[in-house]
């Protein structure tokens, strides 16, 4: 995949029954961040996910309604995120990330 999703877009994961709202990017999770709920993979000592969301339409509620995962978890696009000029300059960034 080329282009990340836009923060803002909302998302339905795999086996998920609650939509995400993405707010972050190419995010670092390590193993100290027992909080952060991911697709049921192990943490050993970093992991990169390509989005990290909360639920919708609650927005952050805690660290522990924060969900990390990656594009291929991803079954449906709800509505994806407003893009303008600096998006597309921000995605060139996250290309080499």
């Amino acid at each position: 995949m080329e282009t990340l999703l836009p923060n803002g877009t909302i998302v339905l994961l795999k086996g998920g029954n609650k939509r995400l709202m993405i707010y972050g990017r190419k995010q670092l999770v390590t193993g100290e961040e027992e909080d952060i709920q991911t697709q049921g993979e192990e943490i050993s000592e970093q992991t990169m996910y390509d989005y990290i969301g909360v639920p919708y339409p609650e927005g952050y509620i805690s660290q522990e309604y924060t969900y990390a995962f990656s594009h291929s978890d991803i079954i449906d696009i709800i509505f994806r995120g407003y893009e303008d000029q600096e998006e597309e300059e921000f995605q060139k960034i996250l290309r080499q990330v």
